[in-house]
């Protein structure tokens, strides 16, 4: 007999939990599982995915942060379906949906907790606390996130790791190479394509005054005639560090590096940043694409793929990336180093804590070194690739996934 799996979210946007929930409910074993999905707040891209995959999807309309009348209307929908387990994801559907679930009597409640929520406050994790001793299984995505909870009184026996998985791609590289990177320019109203002439050399003195060192370009870089891609696939919010990659951005042009820097993505941070770029004047070679469908269209021609966030849970970027053959950058933390081997399928820069000069003096460092290292580049693109096919496979997700239903629906 089929379990009947409901899965709870606060949204449908373009984020990587909701993907990671869309990849899951329209893929899991339709012999093993019945699924139906529950959203808190508001649709948004994923809607369709749920649609044609015929996933039955309710919409609770929360509209206040203590809505009373939304815990309500989710039990219902819970008393209606009456599933043999409930799987919420996020803080506010692990609060509201864990709380409906307990209130309805469901036998089995999983949680996901998704990333390092360093915005937590002590009552959210009071709360957290409190529902755990509910919850039957606490599912996660990678061995940084549970550290985090465990360290705020979460038990640990409760957590299962399932790391994030990711689509192959629909086509292949080459295919997808057929859209040109002068379409692509000129899909960005680009120009010129030049390379803008003598490099000037940077001094960092504002790094490191007793030091002043200088960062030069190299004679391949000074000569390169078609312009690198740097993209940064990312929500647009302060957890993300944009402001980091504007600076490294501005230094890049200061060095007179032939490039364009592609930001895909939206967010609450989109127009402080876009006054901040347009400030340092590199509206000719950063572009804010806002929030896209055709991301794949783009990262096939990246040359480098860069994530600057100060935490994660397990970025759905890089791991898209990597799935293209595309090197990553990234800060080194947890999520992140679950994805990027050191010098194997990309680099990791040191997080650097306050010191965000060292941080940022880092980046411009191995972003130039990276890009004039063509072979090794490619090198990384394809261990990447393979990584991501041995360890992060979507069958592998489903595979876990539906072992966990199992069980505790048999506890």
């Amino acid at each position: 007999m089929r379990k009947k799996i409901l899965q709870i979210i606060p949204t449908l946007d373009r984020c990587g939990a909701e993907k990671q929930m869309v990849l899951l409910a329209t893929h899991l074993p339709k012999d093993e599982f019945e699924v139906e999905v529950a959203v808190l707040t508001r649709g948004g891209a994923f809607e369709e995915e749920l649609a044609e995959a015929k996933i039955p999807t309710t919409f609770i309309k929360k509209r206040l942060k203590i809505d009373p009348f939304a815990l309500n209307r989710l039990k219902r929908e819970i008393k209606q379906f009456q599933p043999d387990l409930v799987h919420t994801w996020l803080f506010a559907a692990n609060a509201y949906g864990r709380k409906a679930a307990i209130d309805c009597e469901i036998p089995r409640i999983v949680a996901g907790e998704r990333c390092v929520d360093q915005w937590k406050s002590w009552y959210h994790f009071c709360i957290d606390r409190w529902l755990a001793q509910k919850t039957d299984r606490i599912a996660t995505n990678s061995e940084g996130v549970k550290d985090f909870y465990v360290k705020h009184g979460l038990p640990a026996e409760k957590f299962v790791i399932i790391p994030n998985a990711v689509l192959p791609p629909e086509t292949t590289v080459e295919s997808l190479r057929s859209v040109s990177l002068n379409e692509i320019f000129e899909e960005l109203g680009v120009t010129n394509i030049e390379p803008a002439g003598d490099y000037f050399p940077i001094c960092c003195s504002e790094y490191d005054s007793e030091r002043k060192t200088f960062l030069p370009l190299s004679s391949e870089l000074r000569f390169q005639q078609t312009p690198f891609i740097l993209g940064v696939v990312a929500r647009l919010w302060q957890q993300k560090r944009i402001d980091d990659l504007l600076w490294i951005f501005e230094t890049l042009k200061f060095v007179n590096l032939n490039f364009h820097a592609i930001i895909i993505g939206d967010g609450p941070e989109r127009d402080r940043l876009l006054r901040l770029r347009d400030q340092w004047q590199l509206s000719d070679c950063v572009h804010f694409l806002g929030q896209r469908n055709d991301v794949a269209r783009f990262m096939q021609h990246f040359d480098v793929l860069l994530s600057s966030s100060a935490y994660e849970g397990q970025s759905n970027s890089i791991l898209e990336s990597m799935a293209m053959e595309i090197p990553v950058i990234a800060t080194d933390i947890p999520g992140n180093n679950d994805l990027v081997v050191e010098g194997v399928t990309g680099l990791l820069v040191p997080d650097s804590g306050e010191d965000f000069r060292l941080r940022r003096r880092t980046f411009v460092e191995k972003i130039l070194f990276l890009l004039e290292n063509k072979e090794l580049r490619k090198k990384m693109g394809v261990a990447a690739k393979t990584r991501i096919a041995e360890h992060f496979s979507l069958e592998q997700m489903i595979q876990r996934y539906s072992k966990l239903y199992q069980t505790v629906c048999n506890l």
